[in-house]
């Protein structure tokens, strides 16, 4: 069931056919099942927005805190494209970690985060910038 939904996901978000084929037999796949339960708040959260149009200006202006967009630099370039999109619409830092793909590894995202959060935590020198 897991493993259906998983497919059905990826052929949702433009995966080849042959590739679903493939990944129930790729390192990967036990990690997509084992998050396959939180697939319906992707689908709800990049549904709307996985069409191919452009983001509607203003589309996040409520959003005040500081904002953080990274993407890996081996990520496709139509997700690297939406990242900095996304960014531009949020007025937002943003960042490439390269030689990491769309699924970065928790060791090269950390230092990028520790560093975001430090310069936009109040009172501090980026805060008051």
């Amino acid at each position: 069931m897991y493993g259906d939904a998983v497919k059905l996901f990826m052929r949702f978000v433009g995966v080849p056919g042959f590739v679903t084929v493939i990944m129930p037999f790729m390192k990967v796949w036990p990690k997509l099942t084992g998050i396959a339960n939180t697939l319906p708040y992707d689908l709800a959260i990049v549904g709307p927005h996985q069409r191919g149009h452009p983001l509607r200006a203003g589309r996040w202006s409520d959003v005040t805190a500081p904002v953080l967009v990274a993407d890996g630099g081996k990520s496709p370039a139509w997700m690297r494209n939406g990242q900095r999109a996304l960014a531009a619409n949020l007025d937002a830092a943003y960042q490439t970690l390269e030689g990491q793909t769309h699924m970065v590894k928790a060791d090269a995202q950390a230092p990028m985060i520790i560093a975001f959060f430090t310069r936009a935590a109040p009172g501090t020198r980026a805060e008051a910038a």
